[in-house]
């Protein structure tokens, strides 16, 4: 009997990682069709400014008696959190959904492996680097500035990962991460509403960039949430490598962007370099809202 609930039990963070990781994509997917009315800034701070209203309001981040340190380190893993978001969706205004989130993930699988000290583990440094350049030989629809833009935000999200442990081990719960969140809205406010104020005067885009925070940090940050719960952080990290598959398929379902087989071949080693190395324990990829 004891079994029986233990695999009921698996099952269900299982699929609460999935529907986050497709919560997140398909996000991308919707913001990305926003783009050609608005500029990509201020769907990403409206995501960011929904996603800090929804988390203060639910954790209620305790502030009193921290020290300089604490504040350093927290401020810092919100401007990487809103270097990575402004980054992402700059990379997805020039280049497809899937190829963007796969060139971002050689940012923490590069993280992985520098972390380890196996030499079995280049393996999947010479696969990720295999994808990586697989992505350059199809240039039709790829551009210099959106794949440097995908790298920028690969980079933030190591950042945010190595900051993500340290405002963990300072910040009780999840009041790291709320705060992170107004660190990150306000450092974009001066673009956001600076020379694109105006598209913040119509209903409809705030609508819209509030669904975009909807699906994009607040229902995958709650699944996740849950799902670690009862979930081996290693398993969840596997689960985590899907992303840029889940992102191919919000792109030809929202977006009707076709990748070649090349790039699905790219993506596939991307993805089963990033299995292999949390996998041989070289370390935990750490989800991030993009």
């Amino acid at each position: 009997m004891t079994s029986r609930k233990s695999s009921r039990g698996l099952v269900s963070p299982i699929w609460l990682v999935l529907i986050g990781i497709l919560s997140v994509q398909f996000g991308a997917g919707v913001a990305k069709s926003l783009f050609d009315e608005v500029d990509p800034v201020t769907i990403v701070w409206l995501r960011l400014v929904t996603s800090a209203v929804v988390l203060v309001a639910i954790i209620r981040p305790t502030l009193p008696g921290r020290s300089r340190q604490d504040w350093l380190v927290v401020i810092g893993f919100g401007a990487s959190l809103g270097l990575m978001n402004w980054a992402i969706y700059q990379a997805f205004a020039r280049i497809p959904l899937g190829v963007a989130v796969t060139i971002e993930f050689v940012g923490p699988l590069t993280l992985a492996v520098l972390g380890s000290r196996r030499p079995r583990d280049l393996v999947w440094v010479g696969l990720a680097t295999l994808g990586v350049l697989l992505l350059g030989f199809e240039k039709a629809d790829l551009t210099l500035t959106g794949v440097l833009f995908a790298l920028l935000a690969g980079g933030a999200w190591a950042t945010y990962i190595l900051l993500s442990a340290q405002t963990g081990r300072r910040w009780q719960g999840f009041d790291g991460l709320v705060i992170a969140s107004v660190v990150a809205t306000v450092l974009l406010a001066p673009l956001a509403l600076g020379r694109h104020s105006g598209e913040l005067g119509d209903l409809r885009i705030l609508a819209l960039g509030a669904a975009v925070g909807l699906l994009s940090s607040v229902i995958p940050y709650s699944c996740e949430l849950v799902a670690l719960r009862s979930l081996r952080p290693a398993v969840f990290s596997i689960l985590m490598s899907l992303e840029p598959a889940a992102a191919a398929l919000a792109g030809i379902l929202v977006l009707q962007e076709y990748l070649t087989w090349v790039q699905w071949l790219a993506m596939v080693c991307v993805v089963a370099a990033s299995v292999g190395a949390t996998r041989s324990g070289a370390a935990i990829v750490d989800p991030a809202p993009d």
